[in-house]
């Protein structure tokens, strides 16, 4: 626990001036944490099958012309030429004739890294877009993500009994979903009501805060099962006691995604 405490201080001191700032200070920040978590999801293919380091290669490069290619776009339009997209689908799949054997590479590694690079890049796009829109927003994005995953530790913790999805995440009940929700939506709606609009439909807010923190949590889950897969507990340990960066960034992953489809709404 100590060890989570200080990682999680150190953390927010290099987090917290980096948000504030925004701009290109906050693009960078975004992309070199982009690097490493699409790290972590190829090194966690590689618990089972090793990478060709031309794929990998063509990982970085495609990862980055799309995330960089992307600064300061429309929040509602994903602008990408289709040129990068084609190239995309050619740098991958081609190698899977060339190799020629699936011990080394195969179309199944292929559409793994493909779905993970679009999936991973658009996210970070998002992330560096609502903050170029507002800095109140990311943080009432944040604010759900990390009260949700507070008060379901605390509240599974104290009362938890009945196991959400054992095989998935053995730690997560029912008790705790329940009442990261319910404080999750609690606080993410207040501050909104407070910060953002004050006029806002309060049902509205209520229904779309509740819905973000249920989709992280799903979030959460769905990251899970991909370290199950590979029998890991951890992307890395990058944050000793916390994991790697797609275990922090799980949640708000699919935050940014949901958020994206009641942006016109409030």
């Amino acid at each position: 626990m100590k060890q989570r405490i200080i990682s999680a201080i150190i953390a927010l001191i290099i987090l917290i001036p980096i948000i504030i700032m925004g701009g290109n200070v906050f693009n960078i920040g975004v992309y070199v944490v982009a690097l490493i978590g699409l790290k972590e999801f190829m090194d966690i293919k590689e618990t089972k099958k090793s990478i060709p380091l031309f794929v990998k290669i063509m990982s970085v490069i495609f990862y980055t012309i799309m995330i960089l290619s992307s600064f300061g776009g429309d929040l509602l339009t994903l602008s990408m030429d289709y040129r990068l997209i084609s190239g995309l689908f050619l740098a991958f799949l081609l190698p899977t004739v060339l190799y020629h054997d699936k011990s080394k590479y195969s179309i199944n590694d292929a559409f793994y890294l493909m779905g993970g690079i679009f999936f991973l890049a658009v996210s970070m796009i998002l992330l560096i877009n609502v903050r170029a829109n507002s800095l109140a927003t990311l943080l009432y994005l944040v604010l759900i993500t990390t009260m949700t995953d507070t008060f379901a530790y605390v509240t599974g913790l104290l009362i938890g009994k009945h196991k959400l999805l054992e095989s998935i995440s053995p730690k997560k009940t029912w008790e705790g979903t329940i009442g990261g929700t319910l404080f999750g939506t609690f606080i993410g709606t207040m501050f909104y009501i407070t910060v953002i609009n004050s006029e806002v439909n309060l049902f509205i807010i209520i229904l779309i805060t509740a819905f973000l923190s249920l989709i992280g949590q799903f979030g959460d889950l769905m990251f899970s099962a991909i370290k199950r897969y590979y029998g890991k507990k951890d992307f890395s340990n990058i944050m000793p006691g916390h994991g790697g960066i797609l275990d922090r960034l799980d949640s708000i992953i699919f935050v940014l995604l949901g958020f994206m489809f009641f942006i016109t709404m409030i």
